[in-house]
């Protein structure tokens, strides 16, 4: 359930808020490989199932800037909510991968406001996404997603 924010006063107001789950996405190959084409990332740990079936992970595994974009984008979407005039992807900070994500695995976001402060016209705030892997302890991703919010 997607967590709503009518103006800044509520944003600011929600540092320290867990914003809960998304659900689950299945990461399938060709989502994988479509990255591969967009990005010219064709490592064959990504797009090669034969061949890394006798790599590290024994199977292809998802590229970590495409769990990134999906924290950033589609999980991020799936939490919060603002209702504001316009609002811009600012950054990021402290982007870590602690595990792959392998092929036919389901990922999922996890989110809670960390930061918010008022800006020229706005706010900015910092929102942290996890991004779990379906039945293993070690999350796929963790990133300080930063957004900026203007108000009418």
């Amino acid at each position: 359930m997607v967590n709503i924010y009518n103006n800044a006063e509520e944003v600011l107001a929600a540092v320290g808020t867990s914003l809960g789950v998304t659900e689950w996405l299945s990461i399938d190959q060709s989502r994988v490989t479509g990255f591969a084409e967009a990005t010219n990332d064709h490592q064959w740990i990504h797009v090669d199932a034969e061949q890394a079936k006798e790599g590290p992970f024994g199977t292809t595994i998802a590229h970590g800037y495409l769990t990134l974009a999906l924290a950033g984008s589609y999980f991020l979407s799936q939490l919060i909510d603002v209702r504001m005039r316009m609002g811009v992807n600012y950054g990021t900070d402290r982007v870590r991968f602690p595990a792959p994500v392998p092929v036919g695995a389901s990922i999922r976001g996890r989110g809670e406001i960390i930061k918010a402060e008022v800006v020229d016209g706005g706010v900015q705030a910092t929102v942290r996404v996890t991004v779990e892997i379906q039945g293993t302890e070690r999350p796929a991703c963790i990133v300080d997603t930063i957004s900026r919010y203007y108000f009418d």
